[in-house]
Formats: structure tokens, sequence, C-alpha cells
């Protein structure tokens, strides 16, 4: 599967679970980030930096999904296993 069909499956999910997606411009020079989960005000908000590559975006938008339950969500097979045994850039 491409990146980009990935990012947007990614985002579908998370949309589905009340997650809000944003894409920001981060364009301090410090920051290396690529985004991450945050709350706010009891909703969860998932901000991916503009400038991140496709994959970096997909890595965040995995690691936040994982901490959520998703044993009740059909997912398609790849997506699933990607999320069950994603464990990072080593």
């Amino acid at each position: 599967m491409n990146e980009e069909v990935l990012l947007n499956q990614l985002i579908e999910l998370a949309e589905k679970l009340g997650i809000s997606v944003r894409e920001e411009n981060m364009e301090m020079e410090e920051s290396s980030s690529s985004g991450g989960l945050c709350r706010l005000e009891r909703k969860y908000i998932l901000i991916l930096n503009s400038r991140a590559t496709l994959k970096e975006k997909n890595q965040v938008m995995i690691k936040a999904l994982q901490q959520f339950d998703l044993t009740e969500i059909y997912l398609k097979p790849a997506i699933r296993e990607l999320l069950e045994g994603y464990q990072g850039e080593t």
C-alpha cells in the first residue's frame, strides 16, 4: 500500500474515533517533531507537521492510533496488522 493511501485510511480511522486531525506548519528550526496526539478540553487532536514526509506522518498516526481500543472497529487486515505490529523506527 502506498504511503498516501495509507495516510488517508489512517485519517479516516482517526475520524471514526472522534479524533480531529490537523496539519500545522511547524517552522521552528529547533523543532524536528513530525507531530503527535494531544487532548484539549476532553477532545483528542492529532497534529501532523505539514513539512513532514508521508512516511513520518504515517508513523505519527500509527503511534497515536495504537493508544485506542480498536477491537470493535472494522479495519482492513493490512491496517490492523500495521497497528498491532508497529514498534516505531529502530
